[in-house]
């Protein structure tokens, strides 16, 4: 099993949890000293009070937590953030409100997960010609049927 360090930068900061042994992602929460109102359709950023040290080939892929999301409309603004392995401030959230209605975000809530994931580092080679392929250029709805 992969230990990632993590730093509390509060004292009330809560560490990540998972929901169960088999839950790929971890539990990020709010770290408030008040509650925070977020109107419809906008984006607030929102601390965890937490640092990480994830390690060199690796990333923190920030997701939304699907109870959050549908029965609340609060998602990562960004769809996925991303913590890259040298980054060592605060673990911020920037939730969006995606309903018609105001929402109250409250320190503890559990506002978006993490998922500690391997990414292949690449160089990138211009070139004059790409090789053919069945589908080609073909994008946005191309392989589809209708």
């Amino acid at each position: 099993m992969m230990k990632v360090k993590i730093k509390k930068l509060t004292d009330t900061a809560i560490m990540p949890t998972r929901g169960s042994l088999a839950a790929a992602g971890y539990d990020l929460y709010a770290d408030l000293k008040e509650d925070i109102k977020i109107a419809p359709f906008s984006t607030v950023k929102i601390g965890t009070g937490l640092a990480m040290e994830i390690p060199d080939d690796y990333f923190g892929g920030i997701y939304a937590r699907s109870g959050i999301a549908t029965k609340e409309g609060l998602r990562p603004a960004n769809c996925v953030g991303v913590v890259d392995s040298d980054y060592r401030g605060e673990i911020i959230v920037a939730l969006h409100n995606d309903s018609e209605v105001e929402r109250v975000v409250t320190g503890g809530e559990r506002i978006a997960q993490i998922i500690i994931q391997p990414y292949l580092s690449v160089t990138f080679e211009e070139a004059d010609s790409l090789a053919e392929s069945e589908r080609g250029a073909g994008g946005f709805g191309s392989t589809g049927k209708g």
